[in-house]
């Protein structure tokens, strides 16, 4: 069964670089649409970033385009979510799931295998 969990969160000042990681246990990413999804305080669970299962697209909430990257690592055993630029409002609990796919595509739209979360905290 696969099991996620992230890792890399932290405290980060606006304008910085954090690199986030979510790694798989008892099975592989092969084949699997991961995403990214992050609750701030008082507000809802976002979706903002996927990759599909063979690598060929990604998916990215307009909040975060253009500042964070998804990839995956060549073993398929980690996916990361780079994120340039971090602003105040990124702070959040940040975890990753298998998503939802539409058509080879992913969704952003969790559909199981949730982590326990890693907190990054944007503030100066």
């Amino acid at each position: 069964q696969l099991r996620l969990a992230e890792s890399g969160g932290g405290l980060v000042q606006p304008g910085g670089p954090l690199r986030l990681s979510c790694a798989a246990a008892g099975a592989t990413l092969e084949n699997t649409d991961i995403g990214w999804f992050r609750q701030a305080p008082g507000k809802g669970r976002e979706g903002i970033s996927c990759i599909s299962r063979d690598d060929s697209n990604t998916n990215y909430a307009d909040s975060v385009k253009g500042r964070f990257t998804i990839s995956r690592d060549s073993a398929k055993t980690t996916v990361y979510l780079q994120m340039n630029n971090l602003r105040p409002e990124d702070t959040a609990i940040y975890y990753c799931a298998v998503t939802f796919a539409d058509r080879g595509r992913c969704l952003l739209r969790g559909l199981a295998s949730w982590g326990q979360g890693t907190q990054v905290t944007v503030s100066s």
